[in-house]
């Protein structure tokens, strides 16, 4: 091959790789993943659990007693570090007793004192409520079918755009707790006297199972009807 064959043959390869960027630009084909499995992962997105409950000069009624069990209960649950209890600032002495009755509401229903903190917030009116709530985390669910329409035919083996979205979606969706995303929950203590139970029981040559209990008729004999 001469020099003028080389020179046009490299023009020719300059010209179809500037066709195929220009291709990309214009379906705007976003950039291949580093790794099939790496375009959509487990992620979350911080919220609030946060009750507001008004200020009596009487105390906590009934409602707001009931509205507290059931946030500690999600506090609970949701491995949140701490309540936070937010007085309206000002000079309101039942704001500030509502907001330490909270508090106290909610160490009685078990609640650890030292997880529960008193603070004010800036309010239009010093009788304005008191809130309660903890800092949630929810899972981030992708939009598969915007991915899916986004997607281009590219006639090779990459990849499409939506790939490994519906997988996402789904474990996004079915996850109790978004925490174990960000790290998975401590593991209690063994029961190390059943286990000893269980080892004893196999030393000594008796089957460590428990018995089945016998079919009358066909049926389990204690089932309940």
């Amino acid at each position: 091959m001469n020099d003028r064959s080389a020179v046009l043959s490299r023009m020719l390869a300059l010209a179809a790789c500037a066709g195929m960027v220009s291709a990309c630009a214009s379906t705007g084909a976003l950039p291949p993943p580093l790794t099939p499995t790496s375009r959509y992962v487990l992620q979350v997105e911080p919220g609030m659990d946060r009750i507001a409950l008004a200020v009596h000069d009487q105390g906590l009624s009934g409602n707001q007693q009931a509205a507290l069990a059931a946030l500690a209960g999600r506090f609970a649950a949701s491995r949140a570090d701490v309540i936070r209890v937010e007085a309206p600032a000002g000079d309101d002495p039942a704001a500030a007793r509502a907001a330490w009755g909270v508090r106290d509401a909610l160490a009685a229903l078990g609640v650890p004192a030292e997880r529960v903190q008193v603070t004010a917030y800036a309010a239009p009116d010093p009788r304005a409520p008191v809130l309660a709530g903890f800092e949630v985390l929810t899972a981030h669910v992708p939009n598969c079918a915007e991915a899916q329409r986004a997607s281009v035919s590219s006639f090779s083996n990459q990849p499409s755009a939506a790939f490994g979205c519906a997988v996402t979606a789904n474990l996004a969706a079915q996850i109790a707790n978004p925490r174990d995303i960000v790290a998975p929950a401590a593991i209690g203590a063994a029961e190390a006297g059943r286990r000893a139970k269980v080892f004893d029981t196999y030393r000594a040559g008796t089957p460590t199972s428990a018995p089945q209990e016998p079919l009358v008729n066909g049926r389990i004999s204690r089932a309940v009807d």
